[in-house]
């Protein structure tokens, strides 16, 4: 069991998309490289974790699998809560799968924080002969959102790693960023409040001078 120590960052990235486009399964292929066929469809949620090394940090990821059935859908929505990373998945050889990723988009604006990372992912690309919805759509459709795009493949672990890899790398130089922003921003408070206590002091010896 991992300590603390094991890590200097814990991210939350969720797993959302259609019932059936194989968000399990690459949830299983990245966290522990391995597949199967035998899926059931998610009751709710499950999540796993993975310690990953991105640069000189160690970070840990909760990878949240979620349930793509209406029925399920007042259950998942409190999840997005705390998410730093969402990966909207489809089905290249669904097509309603990717029509409805603009439904997803609109549930992430709704439940999830603003500075939430996201990135787009058209899953079983090993299955080249029932594709339904081109490479070129689902980049078309990223750039249109301005989100990350890749093509994976669970079964032939194809760019599994590589989006996984990306979207936390993502996530990392956003939350450095922001905390050094804080570190500018309270030594500039800090600086501010220096500076009015040595006005004040300086004013009450001028007052007691006169």
């Amino acid at each position: 069991m991992s300590s603390n120590s094991d890590y200097q960052f814990l991210f939350k990235v969720l797993l959302i998309g259609n019932s059936g486009v194989g968000k399990s399964c690459m949830l299983m292929r990245y966290s522990e490289n391995q597949f199967t066929n035998n899926f059931y469809n998610t009751i709710g949620v499950d999540f796993k974790t993975k310690t990953v090394a991105i640069g000189e940090n160690n970070v840990k990821l909760q990878i949240w699998d979620t349930a793509g059935q209406d029925r399920f859908r007042t259950i998942t929505c409190s999840y997005y809560r705390g998410a730093q990373g969402i990966i909207i998945v489809y089905d290249i050889t669904d097509r309603e799968s990717f029509e409805n990723v603009k439904t997803w988009i609109a549930e992430i604006d709704k439940y999830a924080s603003e500075s939430v990372n996201r990135m787009l992912v058209g899953n079983k690309a090993d299955i080249t002969e029932r594709r339904e919805v081109s490479y070129e759509e689902g980049l078309e459709l990223s750039r249109q959102y301005q989100f990350p795009f890749y093509e994976t493949s669970a079964k032939s672990s194809i760019n599994i790693e590589a989006a996984f890899t990306h979207i936390t790398k993502n996530i990392l130089n956003r939350e450095i960023h922001n905390s050094k922003a804080v570190v500018r921003k309270t030594s500039n408070m800090r600086l501010q409040t220096r500076q009015q206590q040595q006005q004040q002091e300086k004013k009450k010896q001028e007052d007691l001078c006169c």
